[in-house]
Formats: C-alpha cells, sequence, structure tokens
C-alpha cells in the first residue's frame, strides 16, 4: 500500500503505469484521477489545498487499511496534493487493484469518498477577485454514508 501527500506536481498516466507494472495476481486494476476544475458559473482561477501532511497520511491509511480488509485489494495507493493548484492539475489519484473488477470498482469509489468527506484537507478556491472555502456537499456526504449503512 502507498500513500503519497505532497505539493509536486504528478504524471497521472506514468503513476498508473508503475502501479499496474506487477500486477501479476490481480484481474482488475482501477484508477481515479480528480482535477482542479473551473465550472462555467464561477470561473476559478486557482484551488489552493491545506493540510498536515503527517496527519493526511496517517488517515488515509486506515481509510486504505478498511478498503482492504472489506473489498479484498492486492494492492492500493493514493496521491493527494496541497499547494496552490491550477484548474486542469490532477489533485488526487486513487488506485486499486483487486483479483476482481467488482471490488477494485467499490474500493476505489470507498477511498475517494473518504477523501472527499473525511479526510483532513482544506479546499479554498480563488475566483473573479475573491477567496471562499469550499465546503462538504451533501451528495458527498451521501456518498460517504452509504459505506456505514450497508448499502454498498
Amino acid at each position: 500500500m502507498s500513500i503519497r501527500v505532497s505539493e509536486a506536481g504528478f504524471d497521472p498516466g506514468a503513476e498508473a503505469n508503475a502501479f499496474i507494472a506487477a500486477a501479476r495476481d490481480a484481474g482488475a486494476a482501477v484508477t481515479f484521477t480528480g482535477l482542479v476544475r473551473s465550472p462555467p458559473d464561477a470561473t476559478v482561477e486557482t484551488l489552493t489545498l491545506e493540510c498536515y501532511p503527517e496527519l493526511a497520511v496517517a488517515q488515509i491509511d486506515k481509510a486504505i487499511e478498511q478498503a482492504s480488509a472489506r473489498f479484498g485489494l492486492l494492492k492500493a495507493a493514493v496521491i493527494h496534493r496541497y499547494g496552490t493548484l491550477l484548474p486542469g492539475e490532477p489533485i488526487v489519484q486513487v488506485m486499486t487493484l483487486a483479483a476482481h473488477r467488482a471490488a477494485a470498482f467499490a474500493a476505489a469509489e470507498f477511498l475517494m469518498d473518504y477523501l472527499k468527506t473525511d479526510a483532513p484537507f482544506w479546499k479554498k478556491e480563488a475566483a473573479g477577485g475573491g477567496e471562499r472555502w469550499v465546503e462538504s456537499r451533501e451528495a458527498d456526504e451521501a456518498a460517504r454514508r452509504r459505506w456505514t449503512t450497508g448499502s454498498d
């Protein structure tokens, strides 16, 4: 299992290729890459993510342990950036390997739902000369709850 929390950018394709290079026992590899977006109704100039890296790594490690136990993962990796990013840049990459696709997809969703709601990252958007802190959306909270209510 691998976790990297860093200000440095990353190449999603290279990361995915390296992740699956030794995947001899896996039947499925799932990769999700989240990007900074700038929706038409709120032109985002920058997205600044703040975090305490050591705490973030420890908490993401716990989430990966839960996903591994729950879905029988063979391998998982999370890369998460912090600092100031521009639209189109990758923020996060979640990669999972499992014997079968359903487990790999479910584990990747589980990890992303955790990252969107519970991981210790705080987002601030700069747009149109102003800044605002981004709060978790109800849709993200609902997605996270499905893993605790047994509806997965």
